[in-house]
Parts: C-alpha cells; sequence; structure tokens
C-alpha cells in the first residue's frame, strides 16, 4: 500500500512506513517519532550494508518540514544519483554540503574583503588619522581636518582611491594647485599631514594600539618622496616672515600693553591679565583648564599639556602671582566649571577669543604709535621669553615655565626637580616688567561682567 497521509498521521513511535519501489533503486521509508514522523531514504552502500539516509521531518502543511509529495520527491532524486553511480550516498551528500559551504565561505571573504577595500580609501586613511589625533588629545587635529576638508575631500576621484594605491603622481595635483596659489606653507603643512597618516597607518603593522589603521594595509610610505621645495623669492620671503615671528614687545611696550590691560574692568581684561601673568601660555591649553585643575593651597594651576608626539600628558605645573588669582576668580563663575573664560565658567575661551580680545588692545597701541605693529597671543608668549632671558633667568628655567624643549633624555628621565620656585620668582621677574615704577600690585580686584566677544 506504500505511505499514506493518514498512514502518517497514525504512525506509532518506532514504527515504520515504507514506500514500494523498484528493487536495487533504494526507498523511501518514514519512522513514527515523538516528534512525529520523520523521512529516510534506504539504500545499500558500496560495501552492501543498508543505510537509512535523513530526508526530512514530516509536515503535512510543508511549512515545518516536508509533506508526503515532497518527500516523495527528494526520494527519487536520491534514487536517480545511487542508480547514476553514487552508491555512497551519504558520503557524496557531506562532500557536496562542504562544498558548497566552502563556496559560499570564499564568496562572503571576497565581499568582505571588496567592502574593506572600498572602506579603505584615501580619505578614509586620512580621516582614521585625525580620529587618531583627536583621541589621543592632541589639539592639531582641528588643523588636519580643515585641510583634508579643503584640499582632498573634494577631490572624489582621489579622495575615493584606494589608500594603498596612493603614488606621489596622485596628489601633486592638489600641491601644484597650491603652489600656483602661493601657499607654500600650506602646501608645506598638507605634505606633513598626508606623510604622517601614512605613517600612522605604517605602524599598525607592529603597534596593536593603531588598530584604527589595520584595514589599510599600509606597508610604505609613498609619499616619503614627496617634497614642496622653496624657490629663492618664496625661501626669501619665508625667511623674512620667520624673523617677523621671532619679533617680540620691547620693555617699554609691555609695560604700555599692561598699563591698558590694568585699566580694562572687563573679563576680557580679566583674561588676557591671566593669560600675561601666567607667562603666555598656549591658549588651547588654557582653554583646557577646569576647577580641578586649580590647587587654592599652593596658588597654581596645572596645564595638561598634550603638544609634540606625547602620548600621555605632560603635567605643566603654573603658579600664580596674586594678580592672577584675582584675575581667575574674576573669570570664574558658577554658570560652569572652566576658568580661562569669557562667560563665568560656562565655555572655555579659544584662542579665536584670546586673540579678538588681544587684537582690540593692539589696535589701540598702533593707533597711538606705541607699537608698529599689531601682535597676537604668541608675540605675548614670545616677548615673556625673550624679556626674561634677557633678565637672566635661565633657558632651563624658561623651558619649565612655557613647557617646550623638555623632550630630552635628561628631562624625561633623570630630572625630577618640578621648579616650582624658579617659575614663581621667573613670573615676578615679568610682574616688575610690567610696571618698571614697582608699582605691582596695585591692580584692584575688579567687579565681574559677562561681556562677550
Amino acid at each position: 500500500m506504500g505511505i499514506t497521509v493518514k498512514g502518517l498521521a497514525a504512525l506509532k513511535q518506532g514504527a515504520w512506513l515504507t514506500e514500494p519501489g523498484d528493487r536495487g533503486a533504494g526507498a523511501l521509508r518514514a519512522k513514527g517519532s515523538a516528534g512525529g514522523a520523520r523521512f529516510y531514504f534506504r539504500y545499500r552502500d558500496s560495501a552492501g550494508r543498508y543505510d537509512d539516509l535523513p530526508v526530512g521531518v514530516y509536515d503535512a502543511t510543508g511549512r515545518g518540514g516536508l509533506t508526503l509529495a515532497q518527500a516523495k520527491e527528494t526520494a527519487g532524486r536520491l534514487s536517480l544519483r545511487y542508480l547514476g553511480g553514487d552508491r555512497d550516498l551519504r558520503l557524496a551528500l557531506e562532500t557536496e554540503r562542504r562544498e558548497v559551504a566552502s563556496t559560499r565561505a570564499a564568496r562572503a571573504r571576497q565581499a568582505l574583503a571588496a567592502a574593506e577595500r572600498q572602506a579603505a580609501t584615501f580619505a578614509g586613511l586620512l580621516t582614521a588619522y585625525v580620529d587618531h589625533l583627536r583621541l589621543g588629545s592632541k589639539a592639531s587635529w582641528r588643523q588636519v581636518r580643515g585641510a583634508i576638508d579643503r584640499h582632498i575631500t573634494p577631490r572624489k576621484t582621489l579622495a575615493c582611491k584606494p589608500a594603498d594605491e596612493i603614488v606621489v603622481d596622485d596628489v601633486m595635483p592638489v600641491f601644484h594647485e597650491l603652489v600656483r596659489s602661493g601657499k607654500l606653507r600650506e602646501a608645506e603643512k598638507l605634505r606633513a599631514y598626508l606623510r604622517a597618516a601614512y605613517g600612522a597607518a605604517r605602524k599598525a603593522r607592529t603597534d596593536a594600539t593603531m588598530h584604527a589603521f589595520a584595514g589599510f594595509r599600509i606597508y610604505t610610505n609613498p609619499l616619503a618622496d614627496l617634497e614642496v621645495s622653496r624657490p629663492k623669492q618664496a625661501a626669501d620671503k619665508a625667511a623674512t616672515a620667520a624673523r617677523e615671528r621671532k619679533w617680540a614687545l620691547s620693555e617699554r611696550q609691555l609695560a604700555l600693553y599692561w598699563k591698558r590691560l590694568a585699566g580694562d574692568r572687563t573679563s576680557r581684561g580679566a583674561l588676557l591679565r591671566f593669560h600675561l601673568l601666567t607667562g603666555g601660555q598656549r591658549a588651547e591649553q588654557l582653554a583646557r583648564l577646569t576647577a580641578a585643575d586649580y590647587d587654592s593651597d599652593q596658588k597654581a594651576i596645572t596645564i595638561h599639556d598634550t603638544k609634540g608626539r606625547r602620548k600621555q600628558a605632560h603635567e605643566h605645573v603654573v603658579p600664580l602671582l596674586p594678580e592672577a588669582v584675582r584675575d581667575l576668580e574674576l573669570m570664574r563663575g558658577e554658570a560652569g566649571p572652566y576658568l580661562f573664560t569669557l562667560n563665568n565658567g560656562a565655555a572655555p575661551a579659544s584662542y579665536d577669543k584670546l586673540w579678538k580680545s588681544m587684537m582690540g588692545i593692539a589696535r589701540s597701541m598702533l593707533e597711538a604709535g606705541e607699537v608698529d605693529r599689531l601682535f597676537t597671543p604668541g608675540t605675548i608668549r614670545k616677548t615673556v621669553e625673550t624679556r626674561l632671558a634677557a633678565k637672566g633667568v635661565p633657558d632651563e628655567v624658561l623651558a619649565r615655565l612655557l613647557s617646550h624643549g623638555l623632550g630630552g633624555i635628561q628631562a624625561r628621565s633623570y630630572n625630577a626637580h618640578r621648579y616650582d620656585e624658579e617659575k614663581r620668582i621667573a613670573l615676578r621677574k615679568l610682574r616688575a616688567l610690567c610696571e618698571p615704577a614697582g608699582k605691582a600690585g596695585n591692580v584692584a580686584a575688579m567687579r565681574r561682567r559677562n561681556d562677550r566677544i
């Protein structure tokens, strides 16, 4: 009679039903189980042993298994294979399953590799470098991102090219355009950023902490030979600019600058005085100061200096003169934790805000004939170092006060002295330079105002 739907429904656990067929062609069988009937294909293998090969679970609807018709169809295909020479059906099917799985895995790997390669573009590498700088608390990440957004991202063909296929010829049009526009310094900076990005990606091969670059497969720096040489005219201009950058206020000009600051009863005046009386510290680092960085007992701030190749921020302690403490309190408020601020601590005063505040004073001094050119926060920093050096402050103390030139092995590994007292003495000398007549300490505590730029 064979296997029927009615018979399958009534099949008891452990009992069998067999579908009749041609001798030697194999047969469909059904076995009762606790979960319902199960289909098998019975045949003799090459050794003459019977083998019941699982076909599937019976389900009258076909949604959770095989209907009887589907089981018979599957058994028919297995019978044809068996008669066609696959005498060890189980082995043949397992081999086939493995081959299919292997093929699918290979295709998946190829697809993943293609996707990774598509993502590992030149722009992707540069973005990873910007993120690397940002996560490392490097203040330069914004400048790097800006240069990439200006010169690389708009060039879609270049930006989308795989990073490991980039050669100097690919980026040279960018540099040609910059040089033709007279932007040699911009070209030099961009060259440094691109080379540094490839250097970081190459390091990922041996440094596990550089995992952000792992997918780029960078083994060499293709831009190592990229140069931006300056013609004589440009070199002379650069040399002149370098001399200009070394310009500092004279003692008289510094005193006149202080005189204008001393009379400024706004929060801007407090900001500029604090900047000067702390030695002209870098604005980006002052902007990171919060209440947690101020030691009211020691009257000192701790700046976390991440400049350069430091992976661990250098703790740069700056002692505060009494006037600087008063200006700090004038800037502080209950609106937020920031110390170097124009709005009661709600937000830090960025370099731009410091620059704009100083530029108002600089323009007034220029109009009054007190200076012959405008000056910037960088000028004040150079002025502090230049004038203190002229007053006999040793280079080692200046380096500690201004947090530069501390990369040598002696400073890193041997000299543990903090120079707190030496720095305080240097700042007192700076304060004395601001009022040569000896009027230091006469700046009254000023009323807090929330003047914004």
